[in-house]
Formats: C-alpha cells, sequence, structure tokens
C-alpha cells in the first residue's frame, strides 16, 4: 500500500502546468482509496476531484510518469484521462431564438409541439404526467424560465450555480418537463420534478470526473430517471463513467442516453449510449425519417424527434434546435410517465416497455431505429 501512496504521489503535482496531464485514478478498495487521499493530503498535492463512491481521484499529472507500474499495481482498477465530453445538439444554421409566443394563435397548437404528439405523449396524460418523479438532467446546468420548473440541483464544476449558461441544459429540461405555462408549450412530462445537475460549461463541455460526480449526486439524492444528451470524443472508452452509470442502474435509476451524431456512416454509438445498461435513443424526424445525423449501431434501443425541435431556452426565450440531444429527452419524460403508474418498474423493464410498443419505421434497419419510434398512448389509466 505505501508503495502504491508513494507511486501516486510522486506522479502527481500541485497544480497544472504545460508538462502535466489530467487523470482519473480507480482503486479496487475503499481502504486503498482513503489509504491514497490521505497520502496526498499530507504531500500537500489537493486532488482536482476525489470521488469517494466510485473511488476515484483527479488530479495533476507528470506527462512522463510512470503509467505502467501504476496502472498495472494490484490496487489499481484503471488509470485514465479525465476525458472531456460535449453535447449532442447540432449547431444549426436554420436554429432560431424565438420569443413568446412560440407557435400560432390556436392554443392547443401552442401547446401541445408536433414533437410531443409525434411520441403520443398526449394520449398517456390522463393517466399519467409523471407527478413527482425525479428527473435529473446532466447537462449545462437549467435557466430560470416561465416555462419551467426545478426543484433542486447542484454544479459538480466548482460548487456554484446550477443556472444555465449555454442554453442546451434548458432546452433539453423544456422538451422533459415544459409546464404549458400561459399555453405554452408542454413536455411530454409536464408534471414531473426537474434537478439541474450541471457538469458542463458554457461550451457545452466538460470533464469526465464532473459527470461521474453528477450521477453519484444523482444516487444519493433518489433520482429516477437520468437524462445525458452527450458523449464521449473520438470514440474513447472510461472505465469510471461505465461503474457510475452501473451503480446508478443497480439503484434503479432509469439512465438514458443520446447516441451521437455520427450520422448514417457512424458504426457504433457514442459512450455513454453504447453502454448495455443505458437506453440509447436516436433521432427520428417530422416525417417518419431517421434523421441524417443520428449516429448508428449496435445496442439502439429507439428513436425520438430530434430535428428542428422547440423547446425553452435563456431569458425565458425558446429556440429550435437539432441532434439526438432532442431526442433523448423525450424518453427520459416517457419513463417518467411509465413511474408514476409504477413505481416499482426496474430500468429493463422500462427499456422493454418502451422497445415492445415503438412504432417501426419503415425502410430502416435496427441500428438505426432500434425498436422503433418512442409511443406512449399504451399507458392506461386503470
Amino acid at each position: 500500500m505505501n508503495k502504491l501512496n508513494e507511486l501516486i504521489a510522486s506522479c502527481t503535482i500541485m497544480t497544472q502546468s504545460t508538462p502535466t496531464i489530467r487523470k482519473l485514478i480507480t482503486l479496487k478498495s475503499n481502504q486503498s482509496y482513503r489509504s491514497c487521499l490521505q497520502s496526498l493530503q499530507m504531500n500537500g498535492i489537493k486532488p482536482i476531484k476525489a470521488l469517494p463512491a466510485s473511488r476515484a481521484i483527479c488530479c495533476h499529472f507528470h506527462k512522463a510518469a510512470n503509467w505502467r507500474a501504476l496502472s498495472s499495481h494490484p490496487d489499481v482498477k484503471a488509470v485514465e484521462p479525465d476525458y472531456r465530453l460535449r453535447t449532442h445538439g447540432l449547431d444549426a444554421a436554420q436554429s432560431a431564438v424565438i420569443s413568446p409566443p412560440l407557435l400560432t394563435n390556436t392554443k392547443i397548437l401552442r401547446s401541445i409541439p408536433w414533437n410531443i404528439s409525434k411520441i403520443k405523449a398526449p394520449a398517456a396524460w390522463k393517466a399519467s404526467k409523471g407527478q413527482g418523479i425525479r428527473v435529473a438532467v446532466i447537462d449545462t446546468g437549467i435557466a430560470t424560465h416561465p416555462n419551467l420548473r426545478v426543484f433542486g440541483g447542484v454544479n459538480t464544476i466548482n460548487g456554484g450555480s446550477y443556472a444555465d449558461d449555454n442554453g442546451h441544459g434548458t432546452h433539453v429540461a423544456g422538451i422533459i418537463a415544459a409546464i404549458g405555462a400561459n399555453g405554452a408549450p408542454l413536455g411530454s412530462a409536464p408534471l414531473s420534478r426537474l434537478y439541474a445537475v450541471k457538469a458542463l460549461d458554457s461550451l457545452g463541455e466538460g470533464y469526465l470526473s464532473d459527470i461521474v460526480a453528477g450521477i453519484d449526486w444523482c444516487i444519493r439524492n433518489r433520482i429516477r430517471v437520468i437524462n445525458m444528451s452527450f458523449g464521449l470524443d473520438n470514440d474513447s472508452r472510461s472505465v469510471a463513467l461505465h461503474q457510475a452509470v452501473r451503480r446508478a442502474i443497480k439503484k434503479g435509476i432509469v439512465v438514458f442516453a443520446s447516441s451521437g451524431n455520427g450520422g448514417s456512416r457512424s458504426r457504433s454509438l457514442s459512450e455513454p449510449a453504447s453502454y448495455k445498461e443505458t437506453i440509447a435513443v436516436g433521432a427520428s424526424t417530422r416525417d417518419n425519417k431517421i434523421a441524417s445525423f443520428s449516429s448508428r449501431g449496435k445496442g439502439l434501443s429507439i428513436v425520438a424527434p430530434g430535428q428542428s425541435v422547440a423547446s425553452t431556452w435563456l431569458a425565458g426565450q425558446y429556440k429550435t434546435l437539432s441532434g439526438t440531444s432532442m431526442s433523448c429527452p423525450h424518453a427520459a419524460g416517457g419513463a417518467a410517465l411509465l413511474l408514476y403508474k409504477n413505481r416499482k418498474l426496474s430500468p429493463v423493464k422500462v427499456r422493454a416497455w418502451m422497445r415492445r410498443h415503438a412504432y417501426k419505421l419503415k425502410g430502416f434497419d435496427a441500428a438505426a431505429q432500434g425498436a422503433g419510434l418512442l409511443q406512449l398512448n399504451q399507458i392506461k389509466k386503470k
């Protein structure tokens, strides 16, 4: 154990500088984790982030550190870069910020956008509007908006405000739970309880360690549904992120992830959508096609609207965006509807229900659409 502590201490430095790299070390036992953390503190080294639930420590390391010796130590589960993740929203040229009123003069058209109708959420609302189901949006935060109610949250980046300084998280939140205030658009589960987990910055990017901290926060705060509309870059693979998702699933949390925007030439889904534990969501269009940008691959569960979707934005406004980022929250809201009817449903059973009732789109294989387009009309009042 002492050898491991000495090895970690010799590899780390106190502050970031040019010849360093940000790494995440995951230990195999709580004893190893506590001992290493204590050793760093005794050497005057404060980790960037300590994640007790994950038994992981994030530090600045020398680029020339002895990685082989560290990663092969019997007490070390994994050593990996503190990867960068980014949102799966597209910066489409046609995207536009819209000031209220959003759509037409007909209240019903304003209240139920095309994308919410497409998944047949309104047909389920007599039975369930997701009342009281806790849904966390791990994203750029959620802004104050007249069409949203946020019940709490956390900033895992620096412990500050969880208010959105990008817009992406607010857009995602509106698709899940916009309340339809004064005839404004409704989300798929308008009475669910939104929680903001700000783990991505003003550019829509963030570190793996902040995402893992966000998942751990969700576990501690009895969240039932997690929406993750982001992914790792360049086919990166993370042990720490996968382990965090597995912990959430074991606690009964239903975890949704956007498939990515790799398009028809993509051969795999982005992590964390590629994990077998998550429910991976791709993007469909208004005319029941698969969006050209939607990633294809093994493990895709379902698709939902992701092209030209209008939702809540910063400064009380609305914006139209595209991307699998927009598809994912439709399904997260759908899970809230299901869980209100049966709070004992496991993540596996939620996935099975969604796949069983999906509408298969013509002309697309399973790699492009999974089981098909999300349909929520079979949630019945009894």
